[in-house]
């Protein structure tokens, strides 16, 4: 007999996770004010495409280091809990290197996770302009929470 969910098609084991995930990235609030859409393929890694214009740039005309920052550590961040199925990770440090302006256009931030399985991860993320070339790299550490995250409302499976 065949499975329900696999007469259905939803995701099951890790791409159900996985899928989860993304949707709680397009449900936090502050994604609605980025053009972004995170894709977990596989365990360990993930990358967000996004779009940048005007609208995260500073008065010289390049994008803010907020913009580096949140792309970097919620790639990174991704990849991490992409590990952990029960709990939403935490941010506990975040080193940044910027080496490029980003202009306008699209960006990726592609994030994977390093070491631990435990209760600490450490994951780096860097991103890659629309040439193709590196413009900033960051590493994290990400601790386990007490918050589970099939108690969050945009963590939903299947």
């Amino acid at each position: 007999m065949t499975p329900p969910d696999a007469v259905s098609g939803a995701p099951t084991g890790a791409e159900a996770h996985y899928r989860a995930l993304e949707s709680l990235y397009a449900s936090a609030p502050i994604n609605q004010l980025f053009d972004s859409r995170l894709v977990i393929p596989e365990a360990g890694v993930a990358r967000i495409e996004f779009t940048l214009d005007g609208r995260y740039f500073h008065a010289a005309g390049a994008a803010h280091g907020t913009s580096y920052f949140k792309m970097l550590d919620d790639a990174a961040f991704y990849a991490a809990n992409s590990l952990v199925t029960d709990r939403f990770l935490l941010t506990t440090a975040f080193n940044l290197l910027l080496t490029k302006p980003l202009r306008e256009g699209p960006v990726v931030a592609e994030g994977r996770w390093v070491s631990g399985q435990r209760r600490v991860f450490v994951a780096e993320a860097r991103l890659i302009d629309a040439t193709g070339e590196e413009a900033a790299r960051g590493t994290g550490t990400f601790m386990r929470s007490r918050i589970a995250l099939a108690g969050l409302p945009g963590y939903r499976q299947g």
